[in-house]
């Protein structure tokens, strides 16, 4: 989403300021170099979220590796990506797969070297009611989304235990973590276990100088939404209006709290998640709304019919 049209998204609720735009496209909080020297693995950095993390640790001055299953859309990230300044190197990796894991960091350390931060950005989702749920569909969901951070994750852990050196991790979560999601009874399983993996990595670990935190995005439009997330999405057109930002988010605004919570200026902070969306996933009305079951809201008729 282009600035002109996050601004275009707040005109609805234009009585009330709602929280001020980001700095422009290209800015950082962080000096020129942070980076430099070190090596970033993003999970999933081939498209939309992913890749704006990665563009904001290239700008920093990182050598970046980014890991996806389409190697058609890795070639196109890492071109524009590389066109920022830094070095780029793009894995093809199915992250549920242990070996191939351990394949995608040989590949960053003889590109570059061990990554000092890893950023698990991949994950699997689609909207469907619980009751319609097959195995596969569960299976395919918590398998990407956390089987696979947790194989990127122990692998990183692995290393840099064995070299005796410091890291930091980053698991992108989700807020339903907290709150349940229903329609997406698998995926907000999968990012629970993944806040919680977080909380538990950075006490096994932190003795060892290894950070992990969590970084969950709030509404971030994107070219590379998948049909089903952005037709939900759809269902509520004044989407802005809802939230107590009045306005959605920009994916820059997450790349540059990635970019923070694995800077030497936040060295103190491990088995924490931030939570990057404007407030919206806190209450914010003093009756609930009238219940519509998921499947009304989806659009399907009655189970079994």
């Amino acid at each position: 989403m282009t600035d002109d049209e996050a601004d275009d998204a707040r005109q609805d609720g234009a009585l009330l300021p709602g929280l001020p735009p980001p700095p422009p496209w290209g800015a950082s909080a962080l000096p020129p170099g942070t980076y430099d020297g070190t090596v970033v693995l993003v999970t999933g950095g081939g498209t939309g979220l992913g890749k704006a993390i990665a563009a904001e640790f290239a700008r920093l001055g990182a050598d970046l590796v980014i890991a996806s299953r389409k190697e058609d859309r890795l070639r196109a990230a890492r071109d524009e990506l590389a066109a920022l300044g830094g070095r780029v190197t793009a894995a093809v990796c199915d992250i549920r797969d242990a070996e191939r894991v351990g394949e995608v960091f040989d590949v960053a350390r003889e590109a570059y070297g061990l990554p000092g931060v890893l950023v698990n950005n991949a994950a699997a989702n689609f909207p469907v009611p619980a009751e319609d749920m097959s195995p596969n569909a569960w299976r395919s969901v918590v398998d990407a989304t956390l089987t696979g951070t947790f194989l990127m994750t122990r692998e990183f852990g692995r290393r840099h235990l064995s070299a005796g050196t410091p890291g930091s991790v980053i698991d992108v979560g989700a807020s339903y973590a907290w709150t349940g999601g229903p329609g997406f009874a698998h995926s907000a399983a999968a990012k629970a276990g993944v806040k919680s993996l977080v909380e538990t990595l950075a006490v096994e670990w932190g003795p060892y100088g290894i950070q992990v935190n969590g970084l969950v995005p709030g509404l971030m439009p994107h070219d590379d939404m998948t049909a089903d997330i952005r037709g939900t999405l759809d269902l509520a057109r004044d989407k802005a209006v809802r939230q107590p930002a009045l306005r959605v988010g920009l994916p820059r605004e997450l790349g540059w709290a990635a970019t923070f919570l694995a800077s030497p200026y936040a060295r103190f902070i491990t088995g924490h998640t931030l939570v990057v969306d404007g407030a919206n996933w806190q209450r914010r009305t003093l009756v609930s709304p009238p219940v519509v079951t998921v499947r009304e809201q989806l659009g399907r008729d009655a189970f079994g019919k």
